[in-house]
């Protein structure tokens, strides 16, 4: 099988590819393996065309799959299909809480932009979801708002006030990620990190108002083993440093 770089993997997948990508990662963390029926049914077309896509997917060294067998993902295919998978998940969030959209309609809008979604605009939307993590009746406010919703005019409307102090309150105070207990589980409230380091996070799936259960630690205090998102990772402490979270009371 032809080997190829991560990055000229990354600059070889079509927007089609990441799908396909994306389905069997899904299907994997659901039901722990994926065939080509079950991306077949998921994706709502034909196993000849899974099948042709498979192979060119086998050729970047993003899956392994012999004809009629299970599809296994290498630890590239994973992170492609996590990465995409992020961006799915972030898109539908800003489309559905932030916007009002129907479920259904949110997740098609996310669908049609996961693909072009720059790195760079991806932090930055970050960035608002932990604004609103940090100061969440900006967002009700918003949803009031009449000048967002269906009026042909606003004139003589009080408008709501923009609360300017949640960060204050004590039930939006963060800790290290470091510091939570194996055993437990915490939220992620901000990602505490800029450059190649924050984006490693993000594409871990990673994100605000995400759940993390930490399992154990190893010796000497590294790495933190969690689970996130359906998959388990390793984190370093620094990694594990750099991440704010709460904890239930």
């Amino acid at each position: 099988m032809t080997q190829v770089s991560s990055s000229t993997a990354e600059s070889e997948i079509s927007s089609s590819l990441e799908d396909y990508l994306e389905t069997i990662y899904l299907l994997v963390q659901e039901q722990g393996f994926a065939r080509v029926k079950d991306v077949a049914r998921a994706r709502d077309v034909k196993a000849a065309s899974v099948s042709i896509a498979l192979r060119r997917l086998a050729e970047l060294d993003l899956v392994r799959y012999e004809r009629r067998e299970y599809i296994a993902l290498t630890p590239e295919g994973e992170k492609a299909g996590r990465r995409v998978f992020s961006r799915h998940r972030l898109l539908t969030r800003f489309f559905e809480e932030v916007l009002s959209m129907p479920a259904e309609a949110a997740s098609e809008q996310a669908c049609a932009m996961e693909h072009s979604l720059t790195d760079e605009a991806m932090v930055r939307m970050v960035r608002f979801f932990e604004f609103l993590g940090a100061c969440p009746s900006v967002i009700e406010s918003f949803r009031q708002c009449p000048m967002v919703q269906d009026r042909k005019s606003t004139a003589h409307v009080r408008m709501p006030q923009w609360c300017s102090v949640c960060a204050t309150k004590k039930e939006f105070q963060s800790m290290s990620l470091a510091d939570v207990k194996p055993g437990k589980s915490a939220v992620v409230t901000k990602i505490d990190a800029v450059g190649a380091l924050r984006q490693r996070l993000l594409d871990m799936g990673v994100l605000p108002e995400t759940t993390i259960d930490i399992e154990r630690v190893g010796l000497g205090g590294d790495p933190f083993w969690v689970r996130c998102q359906g998959a388990r990772l390793a984190l370093r402490r620094s990694e594990a440093n750099s991440i704010l979270v709460r904890t239930p009371d």
